[in-house]
């Protein structure tokens, strides 16, 4: 079984529901579509194997590794509402297959961490937010391939915008006192992450 079948399982059995029928095969092909580079496949399932790292730290962990599914499943680079459009689309998913209020609402509590505009509170979206930004700690020559694959996604934005942009991002990270909430993820790519940061700011 590939890591997107074994995730899916256990997600919807940590759940306690069915998924509707055809989501699996919608999402994954909403992960291939043309305009991603990074937001892609390859992000889901390196996503995906973070968390099966770390899923002891969930608290529901059928809700973060559905969230993370979902977090980027509607992705259009100059779009303004990836993250809202994303947690609507699990928000009537998890309506379909009959989850309760509680567990659609924190769903998409989790779905919309993702923004990065706020640190996250809760132990959950502390999880799934640092899972998302593994991607800073990873060694360098997979951090360069993510450099240039956020690039091809931003390709219609002239160089030097997009520089002054990305560097305004990256170093809003570097400016925290700790990239990382979790102490797992702390551990593991705090050091690499920042040393990322540094070598493209």
């Amino acid at each position: 079984m590939s890591v997107f079948e074994i995730s899916w399982a256990h997600a919807w059995a940590g759940l306690g529901l069915t998924p509707p029928p055809d989501l699996f095969d919608a999402l994954l092909a909403a992960y291939s579509e043309p305009q991603r580079h990074y937001h892609s496949q390859q992000h889901l399932a390196e996503c995906l194997t973070h968390f099966d790292q770390a899923r002891q730290l969930a608290e529901h962990p059928g809700e973060v590794e559905i969230a993370l599914w979902f977090h980027d499943a509607i992705y259009d680079p100059r779009g303004k509402s990836n993250e809202r459009l994303s947690a609507d689309w699990a928000m009537r998913a998890l309506m379909s297959s009959g989850a309760s209020e509680a567990t659609r609402l924190r769903v998409e509590r989790l779905i919309m961490a993702t923004t990065h505009d706020a640190t996250p509170t809760s132990s959950d979206a502390q999880l799934l937010v640092d899972i998302d930004l593994a991607i800073l700690g990873a060694a360098p020559a997979r951090f360069a391939e993510y450099d240039q694959q956020v690039r091809a996604e931003y390709s219609w934005v002239p160089r030097i915008v997009y520089n002054m942009k990305r560097r305004r991002v990256l170093k809003s990270f570097l400016a925290r006192p700790h990239i990382y909430s979790t102490s797992h993820f702390r551990e593991r790519h705090e050091a690499q992450a920042r040393i990322n940061l540094a070598a493209v700011t």
